[in-house]
């Protein structure tokens, strides 16, 4: 198997041009399939050599149920600073229920490996596999 090389940062910029924080309706942003594959092992990695129990410090912006509502991540982004000007932790439900799910967990996966040390994630029940078949992402990761 062929491994891509992972440019973490022209992913952020894509997920994050101006053209797509600025869109007044959803834009659909199109990753390629490797890169996708890529963003997730290289996440899986890194979480996985961080302690499950956290001890963070102060400041830090505390985010959660974002559904898939991508236009809503940006917006947070926009008013509490985009990393790593300002430190995140999210409480999980990334996905499901929105339109850009997909979207929504890449880019907080590619904020995990360029910040891992700024940036958190935990687990809400959307990120567990029947809860995606139940409520859409398998069905939208499946049509990538």
């Amino acid at each position: 198997m062929t491994q891509t090389r992972l440019d973490v940062d022209g992913i952020i910029k894509k997920l994050t041009a101006p053209e797509v924080r600025d869109a007044k309706k959803t834009k659909l942003i199109n990753l390629p399939e490797a890169d996708i594959k890529a963003l997730c092992h290289k996440a899986i990695q890194i979480l996985a050599s961080q302690p499950m129990l956290l001890e963070l410090e102060a400041p830090i912006k505390v985010g959660g149920d974002i559904h898939g509502q991508f236009n809503d991540l940006l917006k947070l982004f926009q008013f509490g600073g985009f990393p790593p000007d300002s430190n995140y932790l999210f409480l999980g439900d990334y996905v499901d229920r929105g339109k850009q799910s997909l979207e929504t967990m890449c880019l907080l996966l590619a904020y995990k490996i360029k910040y891992p040390e700024n940036f958190f994630l935990l687990r809400g029940n959307h990120e567990a596999a029947q809860v995606c078949k139940i409520y859409g992402f398998f069905d939208e990761c499946k049509l990538t």
